[in-house]
């Protein structure tokens, strides 16, 4: 994460998902299962001929393709640590999600960013329990629905497959919106902050009321 730098052009802050015991767990259990495809492979070619052969053959081949591309793609977002935000002097930064390469990021340039809006969903004593959202508003419309709207309704900002119908503008919202991970390297306050520090944008906190 980059702090601010003074003057008029201010370092790029980047928000990083900090490597956790989950995101290990999954690449070790990836990891065993394209072992265990492999033993499949192994058997098959060295087993007796016949149906069973091909049939464990065939697999333990799938099993290395799809376990195979999906340990390559864990290493590669544990390793890289991509940002999952970025915000400089042109605007809000969505990083492509590895291994696509960087130009394939989005950006909201700041002109168009009405607002920022703080939401929660979930529910506390769950086995899910509670989740933080930031979404940058596109419009002032959209702004001043999302100031009004019932709480219940601010879920179209976070699903951009659910239907927008009770709040116009939420799908496009919706591309524009990050989940708050425990995990991040700065807090939502630093976001917030962060942003405020590049373009006056205002903030609806909708978490509670």
């Amino acid at each position: 994460m980059s702090a601010a730098a003074g003057g008029r052009t201010a370092a790029v802050f980047q928000v990083r998902t900090r490597p956790t015991v989950r995101s290990a767990g999954q690449v070790a259990a990836l990891a065993l299962l394209v072992l265990a495809s492999a033993a499949f492979v192994a058997s098959g070619a060295t087993g007796r001929a016949g149906a069973g052969a091909v049939m464990f053959i065939t697999v333990g081949v799938l099993g290395l393709g799809l376990f195979g591309v999906g340990l390559l793609r864990a290493v590669g977002v544990l390793l890289g640590r991509r940002p999952v935000l970025e915000l400089d002097d042109t605007g809000v930064r969505r990083p492509a999600r590895w291994p696509l390469p960087r130009r394939a990021d989005r950006v909201l340039p700041w002109p168009r960013v009405a607002a920022m809006c703080a939401l929660r969903r979930g529910m506390a004593g769950t086995r899910r329990g509670e989740q933080d959202y930031l979404v940058f508003l596109p419009s002032a419309e959209l702004a001043e629905a999302v100031r009004t709207a019932r709480r219940s309704l601010l879920v179209a900002l976070t699903l951009p497959d659910v239907s927008a119908a009770a709040l116009p503008g939420a799908r496009d919202a919706a591309a524009w919106c990050f989940a708050v991970d425990p995990a991040w390297d700065a807090s939502l306050k630093e976001v917030v902050a962060a942003v405020r520090g590049r373009h006056r944008v205002p903030v609806i906190d909708r978490r509670k009321v």
